[in-house]
């Protein structure tokens, strides 16, 4: 009952005037002292419903007062019926959702502030390393050789902080959801075969052995060029922990509720205790390149669950690892989706 006080306040009265009526009938003598006994016993009762009633609302103003003061552990309800229980039960949802909102703000908070830290770090070794080389440049006595050699350093730190800078410039997009990920048919013998472009070269160099099989008319939804940025960066860390004449092999297949591409090296591995974190970002392990910033992975894994996918790795120390990859063909049957 929505208007509960309301009600019970108006049977009162009404009870109220009932037995003032039959008092009256049964005794005419004293009607009018029964009319005002009447009148008496309505404006005491209606002073003392409002006098409740206003106490109920002061109490909901010192508990709102008290929450936007800070003190979010209150429990305002109490579990009764009428128009004020109804108030309070919402007012206490409210309570809960700005609790919500003010623990996602502080992780908020702390992920901005952790990331300024990774990027300031990442950042500062190149930059010291180019400083320090510039002044080296300035000198005069250096001779051609040294001169060539910290140009071209110079030239790969810039590059490895270009890299970092579009790679950050890309999650930032993806965190802020500024990124509207298409979802066309995409091939993926076609997808594959443009994301292992980039490393044609190294794969001649490396003298790797590349197997790719699948089959033709495997497909998914998505975007092309994101997904071929989360392949690409999934392939340079298996070409770059690949020994001189390793092998990799590629495949990729679909079924009813997912495409998949799996992608594995016959490398060094990764340490266990590594696997938990080879997603996460600036993460790097112990066998990790040490012009490495550790954001790839990080990145793929963003990209493909922003896809609706998921990927997982298996890696043996010594023998290789092997990236997973299922592209999900309905919603509600990926995993859980957060980066």
């Amino acid at each position: 009952m929505r208007y509960r006080e309301l009600i019970q306040m108006g049977l009162t009265c009404f009870a109220i005037t009932v037995v003032a009526t039959i008092l009256t009938t049964v005794f005419p003598h004293y009607g009018v002292l029964f009319v005002c006994l009447l009148g008496a016993s309505i404006t005491l009762y209606a002073i003392i419903f409002t006098k409740v009633r206003y106490k109920k609302i002061n109490e909901l103003s010192d508990y709102l007062y008290r929450i936007y003061m800070g003190e979010y552990t209150l429990d305002v309800r109490d579990y009764e019926e009428g128009e004020l229980s109804i108030l309070k039960s919402e007012i206490y949802k409210l309570t809960l959702r700005m609790i919500e909102q003010n623990e996602l703000l502080l992780k908020d908070k702390t992920y901005l502030a952790d990331a300024l830290s990774d990027i300031t770090h990442q950042l500062k070794t190149p930059l010291t390393s180019i400083s320090m080389m510039a002044d080296l440049l300035a000198t005069d006595h250096m001779d051609d050789v040294k001169r060539l050699e910290f140009t071209k350093n110079i030239h790969t730190q810039v590059e490895r902080m270009r890299l970092l800078v579009v790679s950050l410039l890309k999650m930032s997009k993806l965190d802020a959801k500024a990124v509207e990920l298409k979802q066309e048919p995409v091939l993926l013998h076609e997808l594959v075969q443009a994301s292992m472009e980039p490393f044609r070269i190294l794969e001649e160099l490396k003298e790797i052995e590349v197997h790719i099989e699948g089959d033709k008319e495997a497909s998914c939804m998505g975007d092309f060029p994101w997904l071929q940025e989360a392949i690409s960066n999934v392939l340079k860390n298996c070409f770059e922990h690949s020994r001189m004449q390793g092998k990799i092999q590629i495949h990729y297949s679909q079924n009813a509720i997912y495409s998949q591409i799996s992608i594995a090296d016959n490398g060094e591995g990764i340490d266990e205790e590594d696997l938990p974190h080879i997603f996460e970002r600036f993460y790097k392990g112990k066998n990790a390149n040490p012009d490495s910033v550790g954001i790839g992975l990080a990145l793929a894994k963003q990209i493909i669950t922003g896809h609706n996918g998921s990927i997982h790795i298996i890696s043996e120390k010594g023998k290789g690892s092997k990236f997973i990859i299922k592209l999900y063909k309905v919603t509600n049957l990926s995993p859980n989706m957060s980066s």
